[in-house]
């Protein structure tokens, strides 16, 4: 049996993704992978938020407004919930590691997946060194 391919985004992904980065073609494929079902996108709306307001700060409501719609149109399982695993989990990898809190909701919403955290955030570079954490760094 094959298991299935999975990853969760961060906010860090879904803005570069936005603004043409240099790695947005590598997300523009997982997206047309996800779409047609060979692997499956995790986002926690946490992160869809943050995309939100950061493009609101700095390009205006229209711009956040069109980049909110565009994702939610993404092939992704967004979870609108933060049960009490993923509520502790995060929790425990904020108290110990240097992330800020948002993302350790992304951290702790890729380990309770068993997914791999998409992303090219230094600031996971040290979960990924003690093993708490798969990345699937983005280039």
């Amino acid at each position: 049996m094959v298991e299935e391919v999975s990853y969760v985004l961060d906010s860090f992904a879904l803005i570069g993704y936005l603004e043409n980065e240099p790695f947005a073609q590598e997300i523009e494929t997982i997206l047309y992978q996800a779409k047609d079902g060979v692997l499956r996108l995790y986002l926690h709306v946490l992160h869809l938020g943050e995309v939100y307001y950061i493009t609101l700060r700095e390009k205006g409501r229209d711009l956040a407004d069109l980049s909110y719609s565009r994702i939610k149109r993404f092939p992704i399982k967004f979870v609108e919930h933060i049960n009490e695993d993923l509520l502790l989990s995060a929790a425990t990898i904020k108290a110990n590691y240097p992330v800020s809190y948002a993302d350790s909701f992304a951290a702790a919403l890729a380990k309770m997946n068993n997914a791999a955290l998409l992303t090219g955030d230094p600031d996971f570079r040290k979960l990924e060194k003690d093993g708490v954490l798969k990345i699937a760094w983005l280039t």
